[in-house]
């Protein structure tokens, strides 16, 4: 089967990017270095395209009902438009079927959830849509621009003329025409997300490009937001995980009581039984590089690295594990055998270019 291609890929394949195979997508892993993109991002400004992410308009009377049904988070508690909120679905299990943001617009609402989960979340979407008076219309005309680093929003406003995302608080967005520029980055850094029809997008990232923002790929994407302690789907969390396990309890508005959101009573029982795994932070302070997959020995048992990286902010390897609840301070890690030193840290990693943990 072909995969897929942004609109932006005849210019990734134009700048030397070397393309991979990204759950069905065609894209750009990086640009010749790695690092040189991950220090752009950290330093001054980067680009990534994320046209990728599968962009859902909502509308209809039903729509707020239906997303808090949908959803574990409170869409209600976006009470003006402009207004985002980071949460995820879950199935009656009260397991992770997917992370995505939510906004609230001037008329209706915008989700935004992953590529490689988009034809079961689409599904998803329409099976649970029965019974809601809502519309939705999943928005493959889109490019999605993500732009990051101290020097990021500076570098936008000034090649797009688009005034305003440097007085937005995170988790806000703002329109502008056609184009949603939100402020709910994946990096740890200042920046933004711009959503805008797909030859605005060809256009707008060679004005970036041309204003000396650095392309980047997925490789410093992963080591971006790693640094940042944010989760990836597909490895930190999936089916097989609850939220309360994934570091991602925040994200699971109990209250109003009475509101029955998908896996809620699944969710209640894992609350009141007690969780037994936590995902956190991990730190090698030897020689090595922490990889996905790999065994954690604590004094409260064994875990798993979910990711794993060499940080290159830090100069050292990091890590998210899911690990026994009461596993703390130091443990081991198990690399082809040989078992080395590591300390567990509550992430995230890094901020705005520093070192945060503790």
């Amino acid at each position: 089967m072909a995969l897929e291609r942004t609109p932006l890929y005849g210019t990734h394949v134009a700048a030397g990017a070397r393309m991979v195979d990204f759950g069905g997508w065609e894209m750009p892993l990086h640009y010749g270095s790695q690092i040189e993109e991950h220090n752009a991002v950290r330093r001054a400004a980067g680009m990534f395209d994320v046209s990728h992410m599968t962009i859902i308009d909502l509308a209809g009377a039903g729509a707020l009902a239906y997303l808090r049904h949908l959803t574990a988070n409170d869409p209600a508690k976006l009470t003006e438009a402009g207004r985002a909120q980071y949460g995820v679905l879950l199935n009656e299990r009260g397991h992770v079927v997917d992370d995505l943001i939510v906004y609230r617009r001037a008329r209706g609402w915008r989700a935004v959830v992953n590529a490689a989960t988009r034809a079961k979340v689409l599904a998803w979407f329409r099976h649970h849509a029965d019974g809601f008076d809502v519309n939705l219309q999943h928005r493959g005309d889109l490019a999605m621009i993500a732009v990051q680093g101290p020097q990021a929003i500076d570098a936008f406003e000034r090649v797009s003329g688009v005034r305003g995302a440097a007085q937005m608080k995170p988790f806000n967005a703002l329109e502008h025409g056609e184009w949603m520029v939100a402020r709910t980055g994946y990096t740890g850094e200042e920046g933004v997300e711009v959503m805008l029809p797909a030859a605005d997008g060809i256009a707008l990232w060679a004005k970036l490009a041309a204003a000396g923002v650095a392309p980047a790929g997925l490789a410093a994407r992963d080591t971006l937001r790693l640094e940042a302690g944010l989760n990836l789907y597909g490895q930190d969390m999936d089916e097989t995980n609850d939220p309360l396990e994934s570091n991602l309890a925040w994200t699971v508005a109990w209250e109003p009581a009475d509101r029955d959101f998908i896996g809620r009573q699944a969710l209640e029982a894992v609350r009141a039984a007690g969780v037994n795994r936590k995902l956190t932070g991990l730190v090698l302070d030897v020689k090595g590089v922490i990889r996905h997959g790999q065994r954690i020995i604590t004094d409260a048992g064994e875990g798993e690295v979910t990711s794993g990286i060499f940080s290159p902010t830090l100069g050292y390897s990091i890590a998210l594990a899911r690990l026994p609840k009461l596993a703390k301070g130091n443990a081991q890690v198990d690399i082809r055998g040989k078992l080395l030193p590591v300390r567990i840290v509550r992430p995230p990693f890094v901020r705005n270019g520093r070192k945060v943990y503790e």
